[in-house]
């Protein structure tokens, strides 16, 4: 990879140039020392894919612009000592992809550059099975089913799985598999929507596993209110290019936001508990699922917490949901109240662990077969909202 190195102080030159090949010896590093404004001069006769310019001040922004501009395909990475946070914000607004301190070691040169690297690498388009949680009311454990689903898919490490947590005003996904924090959100994503891609989505999700990622939901619900329908829609799109699965915590209402998450889902999961005022619920939302026309054969309602003394009988709720496709998951308070008390996954040896891996095969990649023919639509359901608004 070709890096053309800018800086004022010819031995920063040299100093960078000597980190840069500590990093990784099969860079090839051009230095020049010029100011930051000099860029698109010394620049005019190459293409490389990065550009690294030391000793950023703010007056130098406007030229990096107007070369950021010129050149979107060149990766503009800039070196400063001024790290506010105003600064930062102005930098991203000239272009700059990434802010880097004066005093960074070849450890962060290293960093910086192998992201760079991904940027420009060929994406792996992966058009991940898109799978949405929903409940028929709150408190059904949606998203405990929701995230320990996608833990499982993940467990065996052959599959990248993303989790977003779409439940924006009260979502813990999250909390519910780690204890860790959370630099970003949906809310931040859907503020830089305009520059969405893989590299942005990435760093805003939490890393569980190597194969297990989490988006999750906004902690202040003033922020919430500002994600859009077509925000969502740009973020589950996105996932879809990166994880072999997409699991989405809806929360307990279909909303404008949740529908552009159920048309792009390959399955849709309403969840429910065993009680006679439940039926009413389940009545209502496949009544509503009907009118939004979410194709039958996308539909598996979740039985949570059944047993086998239950309340209600699962033949009352078979002769509610008509010819869907109805799964249990058995109650097992012991197993799941640990796990959430302690914020980890349900332990494997659990019977629900257990019922999800069966669930978790509906997901599985399997062969292209006819998919039964749903009703002819002219258009999909996010559109639809708009249409008839």
């Amino acid at each position: 990879m070709k890096i053309k190195l800018l800086s004022p102080d010819a031995q920063r030159v040299e100093q960078l140039a000597r980190l840069l090949g500590e990093a990784d010896p099969s860079l090839e590093v051009l230095g020049v020392a010029a100011p930051p404004q000099a860029l698109a001069q010394l620049l005019s006769g190459s293409r490389p894919p990065l550009v690294l310019v030391d000793g950023v001040e703010a007056p130098a922004l406007p030229a990096i612009a107007r070369f950021t501009a010129e050149h979107p395909q060149i990766e503009t990475l800039v070196l400063s000592a001024d790290q506010s946070p105003a600064f930062l914000l102005q930098a991203m607004q000239a272009g700059v992809r990434e802010v880097l301190p004066s005093g960074a070691d070849a450890a962060v040169l290293r960093a910086a550059v192998q992201r760079a690297a991904r940027r420009h690498a060929p994406a792996v388009q992966r058009n991940g099975q898109v799978a949405a949680f929903i409940g028929c009311r709150g408190g059904n454990g949606t998203s405990v089913l929701a995230a320990n689903l996608a833990q499982r898919l993940a467990a065996d490490g052959t599959k990248r799985v993303a989790l977003i947590d779409l439940d924006l005003h009260g979502g813990n996904a999250l909390l519910l598999l780690s204890s860790q924090h959370a630099a970003s959100d949906v809310a931040e994503v859907a503020r830089n929507v305009q520059r969405l891609d893989a590299e942005l989505l990435r760093s805003a999700m939490v890393p569980l596993t190597e194969t297990l990622h989490v988006l999750p939901a906004p902690e202040d619900i003033a922020q919430a209110l500002e994600v859009k329908a077509e925000h969502v829609q740009a973020i589950v799109r996105q996932a879809r290019q990166m994880f072999d699965a997409v699991v989405l915590d809806l929360g307990a209402r279909i909303d404008a936001l949740s529908l552009p998450a159920l048309d792009q889902a390959a399955q849709v999961f309403p969840v429910l508990q065993p009680y006679l005022p439940q039926l009413r619920d389940a009545r209502r939302m496949r009544a509503t699922l009907q009118s939004l026309d979410v194709p039958q054969h996308k539909l598996c309602w979740i039985v949570n917490r059944c047993h086998k003394h239950g309340e209600l009988p699962l033949q009352s709720l078979t002769q509610v949901l008509g010819d869907d496709a109805v799964y249990t998951v058995p109650n097992h308070h012991a197993s799941v109240g640990a796990a959430v008390n302690q914020g980890q996954p349900i332990a494997a040896h659990s019977p629900v662990a257990r019922a999800l891996d069966e669930l978790a095969a509906r997901l599985a990649p399997k062969p292209q077969q006819p998919q039964p023919q749903a009703a002819p639509r002219r258009e999909g359901w996010f559109s639809q909202l708009f249409a008839r608004a």
